[in-house]
C-alpha cells in the first residue's frame, strides 16, 4: 500500500510536519509494509518556510525585525541560491500579538519590509511572499516604508536602484480587493482586533492610499485578485513591485513535485486544524484534492462542518479527529492531537481501507 500524507498545520498546535508524522505513525501501525510519502505543506499562511525548505533545500537566515507594534524581534526567511521565501507571518504576523494587543489602526507591516531588505541585499533575485496570518491592515505601507528606509539612498521610493531586477511571486488563496464591501477591511480587519468604526477608517485610508499610488505610477492594482490578501499587502507587492500572485497551494505542491508521487498511490490523507465550506474556496485541501487525479483523498480536521458538501466535492472522506466532549484546551495539547491523528487515520484504514484502496 503506498499513502501520500499532506496535512497542513493545525494553527497554534501542530506543524504539517508534527501532523505528517502523527498520521504516519497510524497508517504504520495498522500497515507496517506501507510505502508512505510525507509531504510538509502550506498555502502561504504560517508554516510556508518550512514548507519550501523541505521542498527545495537552502538555509534558514535570521534577521533582526520589528513585531507589527514595532517591537525588537528575530525573525527568519530560507535562502536558497538567489531565491528567498518570506513569510509575512514571522514578522507580521497575529501569532506575535496578544489578544488584547491586537489593533490593525497600529499594527504595521514594517517587519516584513525589513526582512525582504534583508534577502536582497543577501544577493535575492526572486523573492516568494507567503501572505497569510497577518496582524495588519495597513494595504503595506510599512512594508514599503521599511524597504525605504533601507535600500533608497535619499529616501525616496523611485531612488532604490536594489530592487531593479528583483522578481517577486506573493503566495495567496485569497481573491480579495484592496477595499471595499469584500476588500482587506471589511472581510479581515475584525479577527485582526478592528471595531466597526475601525473598518471604516481602514477601508477608506486604502482607498486614499490606492488613488495616491494610481496617480504616480499611471495603473492601479487595487481591484486586482489577491490585492486585499494580508490586509492589502498584496496591493503593495502588486502595484509598487509588479510582483505575479500565485495560489500558495499551488506554488507549493509545483515546489514538492508533488504529481510526481501519485503514480501507485492508493491513498491521500490531507487535513487542516477545520474544515467546512471554507476548505472549498481555495484552501489547502481542495489544492490537494484537485492535483490527486483518481487517488482516493481522505480529509481530517480537528472541527468538520458541512460534511455532506465536502464529500460531494470528491472527497473520500471528512473525519474530526477529536472525540465526542473533549475540551477545547485538551484538544490543543500537542501530544494530545498527535494521539488522536493516529487514532483517526487507524479508523480510515481499517473502516474503510476496501473502498478506499479500490
Amino acid at each position: 500500500m503506498k499513502v501520500i500524507i499532506a496535512i497542513d498545520s493545525f494553527k497554534g498546535c501542530l506543524t504539517s510536519g508534527e501532523a505528517n508524522q502523527a498520521a504516519a505513525a497510524g497508517i504504520r501501525s495498522v500497515c507496517p509494509d506501507a510505502t508512505i510519502a510525507q509531504v510538509t505543506v502550506s498555502d502561504g499562511g504560517e508554516g510556508f518556510n518550512e514548507a519550501f525548505h523541505a521542498a527545495i533545500g537552502g538555509k534558514l537566515v535570521d534577521v533582526s525585525a520589528k513585531d507589527p507594534l514595532m517591537r525588537n524581534i528575530t525573525a527568519h526567511y530560507l535562502l536558497k541560491d538567489q531565491t528567498a521565501v518570506i513569510e509575512t507571518a514571522a514578522a507580521s504576523g497575529l501569532t506575535l500579538l496578544t489578544p488584547e494587543e491586537r489593533n490593525p489602526l497600529k499594527a504595521t507591516s514594517y517587519g516584513t519590509g525589513l526582512i525582504i531588505a534583508d534577502a536582497v541585499r543577501k544577493g535575492a533575485r526572486h523573492i516568494i511572499v507567503g501572505l497569510g496570518g497577518s496582524a495588519t491592515s495597513d494595504a503595506g505601507i510599512g512594508m514599503l516604508r521599511a524597504l525605504k528606509d533601507t535600500l533608497s539612498p535619499h529616501g525616496l521610493w523611485d531612488d532604490i536602484e536594489a530592487l531593479h531586477g528583483v522578481r517577486f511571486t506573493v503566495a495567496s488563496d485569497v481573491d480579495n480587493p484592496l477595499y471595499g464591501e469584500h476588500g482587506a477591511a471589511h472581510v479581515f480587519a475584525t479577527q485582526k482586533g478592528a471595531t466597526p468604526e475601525m473598518i471604516r477608517v481602514l477601508d477608506n485610508r486604502a482607498r486614499h492610499f490606492a488613488a495616491v499610488s494610481a496617480r504616480h505610477f499611471g495603473y492601479d492594482c487595487s481591484q486586482d485578485k489577491g490585492a486585499g490578501a494580508a490586509g492589502g499587502l498584496g496591493y503593495a507587492f502588486m502595484q509598487y513591485l509588479r510582483a505575479d500572485c500565485r495560489p500558495g497551494t499551488e506554488l507549493l505542491l509545483e515546489a514538492v513535485r508533488f504529481d510526481r508521487l501519485l503514480p501507485g498511490a492508493d491513498l491521500i490523507i490531507t487535513g487542516e486544524g477545520s474544515a467546512d465550506r471554507q476548505t472549498l474556496m481555495g484552501k489547502l485541501p481542495l489544492g490537494i484534492l484537485r492535483h490527486a487525479r483518481s487517488v482516493p483523498v481522505g480529509l481530517i480536521a480537528g472541527c468538520i462542518g458541512d460534511r455532506d458538501l465536502l464529500l460531494r466535492a470528491g472527497f473520500a472522506c471528512a473525519e474530526c479527529i477529536n472525540p465526542t466532549g473533549i475540551t477545547h484546551e485538551e484538544a490543543m495539547r500537542k501530544e494530545v492531537a498527535k494521539q488522536n491523528i493516529g487514532h483517526t487515520v487507524r479508523r480510515i484504514l481499517t473502516t474503510t481501507a476496501e473502498t478506499l484502496t479500490h
